[in-house]
């Protein structure tokens, strides 16, 4: 969905990934060697790559208050399997967690969410409530309460529902 801002920092790499499945069209970018290109995958990790991606969904759905569709895989048990090591800059002795040898698309995710923990920003990161939608999006609203990707699409139609059911 294009006219929102990417998440910050390494949280873009999951946003995006989330994003790879159009849930209205049914159109799955994983499906191409084009889509898969961005993550490092091949057509024979696709069955792993799917099972995170919806890992990822339902908790950016928890995120948002809402229930996942579907039962999935919980991440942690997922992330549990990631090789990270633990970075130390010598010079100001901050410390985080990257994957070992710039890893799998696993471990760049297991730190992309451990980078979005430290730095407070990963339960900012979220799925939209219009079920045929579920784009993954980072809520920069200030009180941390957005509801959908974009106001513009997902929340006039949410209103626009609400408003019809009112008059019957």
């Amino acid at each position: 969905m294009s006219g929102r801002r990417s998440a910050p920092g390494a949280l873009a790499l999951i946003e995006a990934l989330v994003n790879t499945l159009d849930l209205e069209s049914g159109r799955d970018a994983l499906d191409t060697a084009e889509g898969r290109a961005p993550f490092g995958v091949t057509a024979g990790d696709l069955t792993g790559v799917r099972e995170l991606r919806e890992s990822l969904r339902a908790v950016c759905l928890a995120h948002a208050g809402h229930t996942p569709h579907e039962p999935v895989t919980p991440l942690g048990e997922l992330l549990a399997h990631a090789p990270l090591r633990v970075a130390v800059d010598g010079r100001d002795g901050s410390a985080a967690l990257v994957p070992v040898d710039d890893g799998p698309l696993l471990s760049r995710i297991a730190a992309a969410v451990a980078q979005g923990v430290t730095a407070g920003t990963w339960t900012r990161l979220k799925a939209c409530e219009m079920a045929t939608c579920h784009w993954a999006y980072y809520d920069r609203s200030p009180a941390g309460r957005g509801r959908w990707c974009r106001m513009e699409v997902c929340g006039a139609r949410a209103k626009m529902r609400r408003y019809r059911a009112k008059e019957t």
